[in-house]
C-alpha cells in the first residue's frame, strides 16, 4: 500500500475491513474463499450491521485490493451480488420540526419522496413561508 502511495489512514482502515470479513469467515484465509464469501459479507454489514452506503462500498474495496494487489487473484469477470446499504435521506433543517408546519405542508413533505428532486427544492425553497426556515446556530 506503501508503493501506491496510499494514506496511512485508508491503510488502516483496509486492514481493519480485511481482518473483519477474515475473522467473519471464521478465520479461513482469503485464497480459500471467492465471490460467494465477499457477497455474504458485505450482505451482512448493509442487513445485519445497517451501515452506511459508504461504509460498505469502503469494506468493497479493501477486499478488491486484497484480492487483486496483495493475493493477485483477478475479480474482473465475476459479478458480485451483495444486498446494498440504502443512501440515508437527510431532510432540511427546518422539516424536522413537524408540529409548526400546516396540513398541506405535512402532506406534501410526507410525499416528497415521492417527488422529484427539482419539485422538491422548489417547494422547499419558494412554497414554504420563510418563517419555518430554521438557520443552524453554525450558519447564523
Amino acid at each position: 500500500m506503501r508503493r501506491k502511495h496510499y494514506s496511512i489512514r485508508t491503510e488502516g482502515a483496509y486492514i481493519g475491513w480485511i481482518t473483519r470479513y477474515i475473522h467473519f469467515h471464521n478465520k479461513r484465509h482469503p485464497n480459500d474463499m471467492g465471490v460467494t464469501e465477499i457477497e455474504e459479507s458485505l450482505t451482512n454489514l448493509a442487513v445485519e450491521r445497517n451501515v452506511s452506503a459508504s461504509t460498505q462500498n469502503q469494506a468493497f474495496n479493501a477486499l478488491l485490493f486484497l484480492y487483486r494487489n496483495v493475493l493477485n487473484i483477478s475479480l474482473e469477470g465475476e459479478k458480485i451480488n451483495a444486498v446494498l446499504a440504502q443512501k440515508k435521506r437527510n431532510l432540511p433543517v427546518w422539516a424536522t420540526a413537524r408540529q409548526d408546519l400546516t396540513p398541506f405542508t405535512r402532506k406534501v413533505l410526507g410525499a416528497s419522496v415521492s417527488l422529484p428532486p427539482f419539485i422538491q427544492y422548489w417547494f422547499y425553497f419558494f412554497v414554504m413561508p420563510r418563517s419555518f426556515l430554521k438557520i443552524p446556530r453554525g450558519l447564523r
